[in-house]
């Protein structure tokens, strides 16, 4: 409305607006495409008898700069069909082309002679012979680009060079290149092709010949020739050895690190740090260190992209010092470690809030390069040993970062950090002592992860979700439980990326592993196959039998069996086609887990299952699947309940997985037993308190004797359950030790497991299929209440694993008995 207003409709001002018009209407018309004309086109073509060699010369020589380029790029396909004549007729075509050519064509060049090299195609005295002046004509290019590409080659073709042929032709001419007299682009080549040949000679060599240039450009007027030597002092110094490291480029370094020059201190600092490891501690404490004290002082006064370099290198540099720091050094390191690890999250007063946000604008991604160094150098905290509680409140802040590229530096090492903070934070190792040295830890844990499901980097997620799997070795199974293993099922649920939906079910099942209390455990299997097993949507379906896979994986056979054989059978029914060809991948796998001939009844579920999808099948993919399945069944080995030869390794490892299962409802079965006797002795000397208070009167004698017999009978229930005590310090020792490195990350062996024939099934397919089968069979049992189909109560869930145990115990007592009856009749008889 206020646009029209604004608007005059007088006839004056309507030719202006038509005038605008027809400018807009000329702007925007088509612009004619520029087609090539009949001489251009002429000049193009080329003889289409000509073989590969012509052609390349005819092009380099009458045709244009994309034809000359095409050529250049074509270069080491050349060189490997006709070595002889490339070099003979094409490469000094391409050498003169080279002087007046463009940037594209200079660029294609270099990689093509690098290519040729890394091909081998010619001897390396033919490649010295013929392409090394080509590259040394441009290495000053007065293009900075080509320049560098021209170098990178140069840099790649002294390794592969003799001796000899680097000293004429390259060090020879090195000492008038690196001249003040030469150009700066000249003069920093010079500097780089020192570097590398520091490695190429030996360091008597190096002394006489490259260390004078050395000192010189280390020397140089500009500014930039000094950064760039001085970060090839590295390579010069590995090169000459630790004493003429120490003597020739320490001094060099020390000056360097007070140049007037920014970039100049901070190469400077930044070899120094490189090289700690070839100084003795007497140059780290008397020469190094000083420096290092001195730039961090100075840094936070100067651009923050010192900053960043010193915090990038922090953590090399805290290694290469320990143990040379005074205690107040040690803390005023540590203090500077807190100052960056905060770096703008904290504004300083005294600012507008125009200023404060263009500073924000310019500095906010070198603040966050900072803090995410900061992260990544986190595990070193490990020098602070029983110390490190003293940065608690960084890594919490650390956790809690607004930028994931913080968050995603600290996940890598997030298990040892955790384990560090935990084990060294306090006096005592026990779960409840870890809780109380770092407070603040559950909730910023959580509130990294969430911040990670809320963004869009899911990659980050998904590594959050596979490190939190070291949880249960860090805080309590309580904790867990009610924190964190809740969390992941509805991740599994609700989230959308499924490599995220994978990592969350691992770590649930991880969870899930090394939960203590037996009530939990059948609430989550309950969920599991509830919410997954027999969800709505087909989704959470596939993800129940991912998260099988990781049971499988992590729990033992009988545990998988115990708990998820039957409702992964279930899934054969399923109505979507996608979850029956994955149930068909799982089975060989799912048929693994069975033991003969505890397990037979089961085996015979599992052949039914086949014979039914062999027999009622009708999508034609899930159908070959379920043949190839078959056979793949059929060449398995069923392992047996006791050892063999085959499975021994398998056999062992499910076997200490099976009695570690065991030992968490022994350990659970043993805290309850403990709770209750210490409710029953706190009852008991309630009362015999209150008889003392109430009688007086009592002798001594008597009040001795209550004592005597108390304390008895105390002693002998005592001596009555070390047997359970010991095995109370066992489980907790291994609660302690959840996530060892043994089990944390278990492998899977390749077996041959089980099997009978399938092929003789598949071949009285018809037979079978005159069958009738319920659905019955392979369904879970409803309880009659709810109707919901559940494994809650471990007596339903332990009978079905056992019944035909019994039963066949039954019937070879049965059989026992009538045999030594016929035996008893056949010796009277005989008598």
């Amino acid at each position: 409305m206020v646009f029209f207003s604004r608007m005059d409709f007088s006839q004056g001002s309507l030719f202006g607006y038509i005038e605008d018009l027809q400018e807009l209407t000329i702007i925007e018309r088509p612009v004619r495409r520029s087609l090539k004309t009949p001489e251009e086109i002429e000049r193009l073509t080329v003889d289409e008898e000509l073989n590969d060699i012509e052609r390349a010369v005819y092009l380099l020589s009458s045709g244009q700069d994309i034809q000359g380029t095409s050529v250049v790029a074509n270069l080491p396909v050349l060189m490997r069909q006709n070595p002889a004549e490339t070099l003979r007729r094409v490469l000094p075509k391409i050498r003169e082309v080279l002087h007046v050519a463009g940037v594209e064509m200079q660029l294609t060049a270099a990689v093509s002679f690098l290519t040729v090299l890394q091909d081998e195609s010619v001897s390396i005295h033919t490649y010295s012979h013929s392409f090394l002046h080509i590259i040394l004509q441009n290495l000053e290019h007065r293009d900075a680009g080509v320049s560098n590409a021209w170098l990178e080659t140069l840099l790649a073709v002294i390794e592969a060079l003799p001796k000899e042929t680097i000293r004429h032709e390259i060090l020879n001419p090195l000492v008038s290149k690196a001249q003040i007299s030469q150009t700066l682009q000249s003069r920093l080549v010079s500097c780089k092709i020192m570097g590398k040949l520091a490695y190429k000679f030996e360091a008597h060599i190096i002394k006489r010949e490259i260390l004078p240039l050395v000192k010189s450009l280390c020397q140089d007027v500009e500014y930039e020739v000094r950064t760039c030597m001085c970060r090839q002092l590295e390579h010069i110094a590995q090169g000459i050895g630790t004493e003429l490291t120490k003597t020739v480029v320490l001094p060099e370094l020390v000056e360097l690190a007070r140049d007037e020059g920014s970039s100049v201190r901070l190469a400077a600092f930044e070899t120094l740090v490189n090289l700690l490891d070839m100084f003795d501690a007497d140059d780290r404490s008397q020469t190094v260190l000083p420096l290092v004290k001195s730039f961090c002082e100075k840094s936070f006064k100067a651009d923050e992209s010192i900053l960043v370099s010193l915090s990038f290198h922090l953590g090399k540099l805290c290694n290469g010092l320990y143990g040379i720091f005074t205690p107040e050094q040690h803390l005023r390191f540590l203090e500077f470690y807190k100052k960056l690890s905060t770096l703008g999250l904290q504004q300083e007063n005294g600012h507008n809030d125009n200023q404060l946000q263009l500073q924000t604008l310019e500095q906010e991604k070198k603040y966050i390069s900072v803090r995410k160094n900061c992260a990544y150098n986190f595990p070193v905290a490990k020098l602070l040993n029983s110390g490190v509680y003293t940065i608690h409140k960084e890594l919490v802040t650390l956790l809690q970062d607004e930028s994931l590229e913080v968050l995603d530096a600290l996940v890598g090492h997030l298990p040892e950090i955790l384990e560090l903070m935990t084990t060294n934070g306090g006096e005592n190792s026990g779960s409840e002592s870890k809780l109380l040295s770092i407070p603040d830890l559950i909730p910023a844990l959580t509130t990294a992860e969430q911040r990670a499901a809320t963004s869009l980097k899911w990659r980050t997620h998904e590594k959050l979700l596979q490190k939190y799997a070291c949880l249960p070795h860090i805080i309590s199974s309580d904790q867990i439980y009610y924190r964190f293993l809740h969390r992941m099922l509805t991740i599994i649920l609700t989230n959308n990326v499924l490599p995220v939906q994978k990592a969350a079910a691992r770590t649930l099942c991880v969870y899930l592993r090394y939960n203590r209390k037996q009530e939990q455990r059948h609430e989550v299997i309950q969920k599991l196959i509830e919410q997954l097993g027999q969800g709505k949507s087909y989704w959470n379906r596939l993800r129940f039998l991912d998260t099988c896979e990781f049971i499988m994986e992590l729990f033992s056979k009988s545990f998988f069996c115990k708990y998820f054989f039957l409702p992964v059978l279930e899934l054969t029914h399923d109505p979507v086609a996608n979850v029956r060809m994955k149930l068909c991948y799982l089975l060989p796998k799912v048929k693994s887990t069975l033991k003969i001939p505890s397990d037979k009844h089961l085996l015979q579920q599992l052949e039914l299952c086949i014979r039914k999808l062999l027999c009622q099948e009708k999508d034609k993919d899930v159908l070959t699947i379920v043949k190839r399945t078959v056979l793949e069944l059929d060449r398995m080995d069923i392992s047996l309940d006791a050892f063999q030869k085959r499975f021994y390794e398998n056999d062992l490892l499910d076997q200490e997985k099976e009695r570690q299962e065991h030992l968490l409802l022994e350990m659970e079965q043993l805290e309850k037993e403990k709770q209750q006797s210490e409710g029953r002795s706190t009852n008991v000397n309630d009362k015999i308190f209150e008889k003392k208070r109430r009688d007086n009167k009592t002798s001594s004698v008597l009040a001795k004797s209550m004592t005597l017999s108390v304390s008895g009978s105390s002693s002998g229930t005592t001596a009555g359950k070390e047997d359970k005590k010991s095995k109370l310090v066992r489980s907790q020792s291994f609660s302690t030790q959840a996530l060892h490195p043994k089990y944390s990350n278990i492998d899977k062996c390749p077996n041959k497991s089980s099997a009978t024939g399938y092929t003789s099934s598949v071949s009285g397919m018809g037979k079978s299929c005159m069958l009738s089968f319920t659905d019955d069979t392979f369904r879970t049992r409803s309880t009659g209440n709810s109707g919901n189909a559940t494994f809650p109560s471990s007596s339903s869930l332990t009978t079905s694993r056992n019944s035909f145990n019994s039963a066949d115990q039954k019937n070879n007592g049965n059989k026992e008995s009538q045999s030594r009856k016929m035996s008893i009749k056949n010796r009277k008889s005989n008598s």
